[in-house]
C-alpha cells in the first residue's frame, strides 16, 4: 500500500521541515543587508551545503545504525534551534563573519539529517514495485514547502524584518518535530545483520559514482535558482521574489502526478535526460529574465525538470540495496546534491561578482549540459 497514515505524516513533516529550510532563500538579502556581496553570499549560504556535504557520510552511518527515526527526531531538533539563533547575528558582516559561518554549518548539519532519514524512511515502507512513483509523491510536500517557505518568509520580512522571517522558520520545525513524534522505526536497528560495507566502500561500484556525479551537478544547478534568483529580481525590480519559487514548485508538483506513468510509459532512460534538458533550460532563460512573465516561465521549466530528476536520481540510488545499507545509499545521493550546492554557490558567486549575473546562470546551465554527457555514456544498469 503506498499511502500509509506513515506516508502522510512523514510528508507533512517534510513540507513543514523544507519550508523552514526555503525561508533562507531570502537570506541572501540579508546578508546584503549586513554590508556583504554576491562572493559572500556565495560563501554564506555554500558553507551551509559544504558542513551538510562534510557531514554526509557520518549522517549516512548514523541512520544505519540508530534507526531513521531518532535520526530525523535529532535533525528536526537542530533545525528548531538554528533559526533563532540567526536573531543574534546582527552587526556588520565583517565583524560577525564567523560565527555566521559557524551557524550555517550548523544550520546545514540539521538539514543533512532531516533530509537523508526522512528519505530513507520513505524507501523502507514503499512498495518495491512503485519506488519511483511513491518517492515523486512523497516529495510534493517538500516542493509544497519549497513554494510556501519564501512566501511565509517575504510576508514576514515586509511586516517585521529578518527577526520575523527567523522565527516562521524555527516554528516550522517545530511543527515538524512534533508532527513525527507517533511514528515507528521503518526499519528494526536491533538484531539485524549487519553490513560491513563503509559508506566510501560502495563507491567501487559505478553506479554509485554516476549517482553521486548527477547528484553534484544537478546541486550546482539548484545552487543558481535557489541562491541567486533573489539578487536578480532585486536587481531588475520585478517585484514579489517568491513568484519565481511559486512557478518553480508548481511545475515540480503537477509533473509529479503524472511522474509514475510518464516513467513506466517511456522509461527512466528517457526521462531522466528529458529532466535534465528541461532543468538545463530554465537556468539559460534567467539572463533574460526582464520580466516576471520570463521569470514564471523559467521557474516553471526548472521546477518540472527537479519534479521529475530528484525522485528518478533517488530511486537510482536505493534501487534492489538492503535496508542496511540504503541510508549510506541515500546519504551518496543527498550529498552528492549538497556538495554541488556547496561548490555552485561559492564558485558562482564569485562568478556573479565578478561577471555578472548573466554569466553565472548560463554557468549554471552549463552543469546540466555537462550531467547530460555523463548520463548518456555511463548510465546505471538501476535506471531501467
Amino acid at each position: 500500500m503506498l499511502y500509509t497514515p506513515a506516508f502522510w505524516a512523514m510528508a507533512l513533516a517534510n513540507l513543514c521541515h523544507t519550508a523552514s529550510f526555503s525561508a533562507f532563500f531570502l537570506l541572501p538579502l540579508y546578508i546584503l543587508e549586513l554590508g556583504g556581496n554576491q562572493g559572500d553570499i556565495g560563501v554564506v549560504m555554500g558553507i551551509f551545503a559544504l558542513a551538510s556535504a562534510i557531514s554526509r557520510p557520518w549522517v549516512a552511518e548514523m541512520i544505519d545504525r540508530i534507526g531513521r527515526k531518532r535520526s530525523y527526531t535529532l535533525g528536526s531538533i537542530v533545525m528548531v534551534v538554528s533559526p533563532f539563533l540567526y536573531l543574534a547575528i546582527q552587526d556588520p558582516l565583517g565583524s560577525t563573519y564567523l560565527p555566521f559561518l559557524l551557524l550555517r554549518a550548523l544550520h546545514g548539519i540539521g538539514l543533512a539529517i532531516c533530509f537523508t532519514s526522512v528519505f530513507t524512511f520513505m524507501a523502507d515502507i514503499l512498495p518495491r514495485d512503485r519506488l519511483n512513483e511513491g518517492i515523486g509523491m512523497f516529495g510534493i510536500s517538500g516542493l509544497v514547502g519549497i513554494a510556501i517557505g519564501p512566501i511565509f518568509a517575504e510576508t514576514m520580512l515586509e511586516h517585521f524584518g529578518f527577526a520575523g522571517l527567523f522565527i516562521v522558520a524555527g516554528i516550522l520545525s517545530g511543527i515538524s518535530l512534533i508532527i513525527h513524534q507517533p511514528l515507528k522505526e521503518s526499519a528494526p536497528t536491533e538484531g539485524k545483520e549487519s553490513d560491513p560495507t563503509t559508506f566510501f566502500g560502495l563507491f567501487r561500484r559505478e553506479k554509485f559514482i554516476v549517482v553521486a556525479l548527477l547528484s553534484l551537478l544537478f546541486g550546482v544547478g539548484l545552487a543558481g535558482s535557489g541562491n541567486f534568483v533573489a539578487p536578480l529580481a532585486e536587481e531588475r525590480n520585478l517585484g514579489y521574489i517568491s513568484f519565481y519559487f511559486f512557478c518553480y514548485s508548481g511545475g515540480a508538483i503537477a509533473i509529479r502526478f503524472i511522474n509514475g506513468w510518464l516513467s513506466g510509459k517511456f522509461g527512466e532512460n528517457r526521462i531522466l535526460p528529458c529532466s535534465i534538458l528541461l532543468y538545463m533550460v530554465g537556468l539559460f532563460l534567467l539572463p533574460l529574465a526582464y520580466s516576471q512573465a520570463v521569470l514564471c516561465i523559467a521557474g516553471v521549466l526548472s521546477g518540472i525538470g527537479h519534479g521529475l530528476l530528484f525522485p528518478l536520481l533517488n530511486t537510482m540510488a536505493v534501487r534492489d540495496e538492503s535496508t542496511s545499507i540504503r541510508g549510506k545509499a541515500t546519504g551518496i545521493f543527498t550529498g552528492g546534491i549538497d556538495a554541488g550546492i556547496f561548490a555552485g554557490s561559492l564558485i558562482l558567486g564569485y562568478i556573479g561578482d565578478w561577471f555578472g549575473l548573466n554569466v553565472l546562470f548560463l554557468c549554471a546551465g552549463l552543469s546540466m549540459t555537462i550531467a547530460l554527457i555523463i548520463f548518456r555514456f555511463r548510465r546505471p544498469d538501476s535506471c531501467n
